[in-house]
């Protein structure tokens, strides 16, 4: 009969080649992957609450100091370990220029960090019921030191350690199931894994993921090996099947009671009792699951990733700050933590989005490292109580040597392969300049490339705007060129962007064909007033001075004021008060009174400089100005075209910029007909499609359906 590891490794296996065939259709494996995962969490929280109480009120006061010092020590040595892989991994990033879609992350406000609510349980039941695991742990401890000083517990701890017992094997039990959980989970990750999204952030997927198996395989059962008698191999061969659990269910919690089962039976073959009261693995496990453990050190490394990816240049000064603000920050959650990390250093906010798209296939690795981590510390830990830790100066050398080696071997291979792989690759100003319709127009369209003669007189305005399209057949829309991502030309040549979408929706629904006119920017009025176009849709700001020349539609997008500068230049513009306090600052603005008033109202100290083109400043014809305001969104979709130049929103300003249609001003009736289905394309969610489409970049490349042997190899299915 095949060992477990080898039905583990089976089901793996099996899973992989049945995602493979499927493909997008191992997605119904979903259930199996659900199912598999609460009923490893199903007994994890009281086997932890009872494993604590337990073991920490058998010991003794003098005991429970041993144990926070000696293993607190450790657990300072492990972070110092976890933290040289953080600082080593940038090594290895090739140069690279990028940049990215607009992102609402740039304008929200982050939820606060509350670690009073996370770490102090005001109702200990709560906590339980929706798994505020540190909370848990707090009050599991102060139960158990609270049970220390009762002289009759004898009863009670025998009760608890029956329990613990009960709970173990109960796990031991859904423990069986994991060749068929981890079969499930191979094939829906195989299945439907994106794998487009994933070569985005591969320099990061390769280097984390090359680092956590370097901490795991070698550097932390090594540091063991190194300081008590069980060698480096020996651990990982006992841990082997854990370990691969923990990669696949990519959650540390959830193995805690088989990672403390595999612990305590190593220990017990170096002549440590497993079932011993008070069993250190039971005890240490539980009390320190709550500090940053080595998945959430590694989790740093992002910040550095993200400050390479967005060419932003950290000072000798910011590392320090990043490893103490990590480990404080860390304490709770993750994804609470990344975002004020990244202002902490002052890396763009946006980025956090990359730290969402790495995290399905990080969280694994990550998990395993955490793992051999908890591993590491729980058997360290039970020889430094026991007194039996072994400081060797040969082996320690030693150690350290071979370490090195095997680090510096690594870096280079690493190093090499991504340079190999093509990492540093910019595609995106590609990918933004053949974007197309989010849905493929089916109106008949016209696209001139000249505006039309102007008639020698005006129009007859006793005729509505919409009776005059009705009776030729056609909506002309005017255009203003180069207006991305609102109006635009795509390297097809093909008349594209939100706005452009949007006229087709309305001709559409109007049941016209539509006929885009294209229109200079300082002859909106006039091309209104004389009937060349009936409205005009190419992201026209609403200002003062318009809206007493021209009628228009309710606002359908606010756009926020932001400045574009140099990559290098971006934490400079993202404070309004640095702004504010520096000398000599010269802006370029549209050639717009309105962005002027804007500018020198809230920064005074400014000199404004207009320009007519802001194109020009990404083309560096404007070298004697250090930034450019501009709307955040069309700055951001400019960036792509231009990557060696960032948009900074300068906090905590926060300007809204109104988009509206504007039309002529005889034809009220008309902006108010577009107020209406400006309304109804709210409600029904075509603005929100066409805003995540054109200005967050989602679906920005045509998506490809994902590979399968059914699908592209045997044609089986469509």
């Amino acid at each position: 009969m095949l060992s477990f590891t080898y039905q583990i490794l089976v089901g793996l296996g099996l899973g992989t080649a049945v995602g493979l065939f499927l493909g997008e259709r191992a997605g119904l494996f979903r259930y199996g992957v659900d199912g598999f995962i609460r009923l490893l969490q199903m007994t994890v929280l009281p086997y932890v609450t009872v494993s604590l109480v337990a073991g920490i009120g058998s010991l003794t006061a003098a005991k429970v100091k041993m144990l926070f010092m000696r293993v607190g020590a450790l657990t300072l040595v492990l972070w110092g370990i976890a933290l040289g892989a953080v600082f080593v991994m940038p090594l290895a990033f090739p140069h690279v220029q990028n940049a990215s879609f607009f992102s609402t992350t740039l304008v929200e406000e982050r939820p606060p960090f509350d670690f009073v609510s996370l770490y102090i349980p005001s109702n200990p039941f709560y906590s339980l019921t929706n798994n505020v695991v540190p909370a848990v742990v707090l009050f599991s401890s102060f139960l158990g030191v609270a049970l220390m000083g009762i002289e009759r517990k004898a009863g009670l701890i025998e009760v608890l350690l029956t329990m613990e017992r009960a709970l173990a094997r109960a796990n031991r039990f859904v423990v069986r199931l994991t060749p068929i959980g981890l079969f499930c989970i191979a094939a829906y990750t195989v299945g439907t894994t994106d794998l487009e999204q994933l070569a985005k952030v591969s320099v990061y997927l390769i280097s984390y993921g090359t680092m956590a198996l370097l901490l795991t395989l070698w550097v932390l059962p090594g540091f063991v090996a190194c300081i008590t008698p069980i060698p480096a191999r020996r651990i990982l061969a006992a841990t082997r099947d854990v370990l691969i659990t923990a990669f696949m269910t990519g959650d540390l919690f959830i193995i805690l009671p088989m990672l403390i089962d595999h612990s305590k039976r190593l220990l017990s073959q170096y002549g440590f009792q497993e079932n011993e009261e008070g069993s250190s693995p039971d005890v240490i496990v539980p009390a320190f699951y709550n500090l940053p453990h080595a998945a959430k050190m590694l989790t740093l490394s992002f910040v550095l990733f993200a400050a390479w990816y967005s060419e932003t240049l950290l000072r000798a000064t910011d590392y320090p700050v990043l490893a103490l603000g990590g480990v404080v920050s860390l304490m709770g959650s993750v994804n609470v933590a990344i975002p004020f990390l990244l202002d902490l250093v002052h890396v763009p906010a946006d980025t956090y989005q990359l730290f969402l798209a790495t995290a399905f296939v990080n969280s694994r690795f990550g998990t395993l490292t955490s793992a051999m981590y908890m591993i590491a510390l729980a058997v360290a830990g039970t020889f430094a109580l026991a007194g039996k830790l072994a400081f060797r100066l040969s082996r320690i050398l030693r150690y350290v040597f071979l370490t090195l080696g095997i680090v510096v071997i690594t870096m280079v291979a690493l190093t090499a392969s991504l340079r190999m792989l093509g990492a540093g690759t910019y595609d995106r100003d590609r990918m933004a300049m053949a974007m197309q319709f989010l849905h493929p127009s089916e109106v008949p369209t016209v696209v001139l490339r000249e505006l039309p003669a102007k008639p020698g007189q005006l129009p007859n305005n006793d005729v509505r705007v919409l009776d005059a399209a009705r009776a030729r057949g056609r909506l002309r829309v005017g255009f203003i060129a180069s207006q991305p991502p609102y109006s635009f030309f795509n390297n097809h040549g093909e008349l594209v962007g939100f706005d452009v979408e949007m006229a087709s929706v309305l001709a559409r629904e109007l049941g016209l064909e539509v006929e885009f006119v294209p229109v200079p920017r300082e002859r909106i009025t006039e091309v209104l007033d004389y009937g060349l176009c009936d409205l005009i849709m190419g992201g026209v700001v609403i200002t003062t001075d318009r809206a007493r020349l021209m009628v228009f539609s309710p606002s359908y997008l606010d756009e926020t004021f932001a400045f574009v500068v140099p990559d290098r230049r971006r934490v400079e513009f993202s404070s309004a008060e640095r702004i504010r306090t520096s000398v000599g600052l010269r802006v370029a603005v549209p050639d717009l009174p309105y962005y002027s008033h804007l500018l020198q109202r809230e920064f005074p100290g400014i000199t404004v400089v207009p320009i007519k083109d802001p194109e020009d400043f990404f083309k560096g014809q404007n070298t004697s100005v250090d930034a450019l305001a501009f709307p955040a969104e069309r700055g951001s979709f400019l960036t792509l075209l231009y990557p060696a130049f960032s948009v900074a929103i300068p906090h905590p300003l926060s300007i809204r910029i109104p988009l509206a249609y504007p039309v002529a001003t005889h034809d009220a009736e008309f902006a108010k007909f577009l107020g209406s289905w400006l309304d109804l394309k709210q409600k029904d969610g075509t603005i929100q499609a066409l805003y995540d489409h054109w200005i967050l970049g989602r679906d920005a490349a045509p998506q490809r359906r994902r590979w399968s042997v059914l699908t592209n190899v045997l044609h089986w299915a469509n």
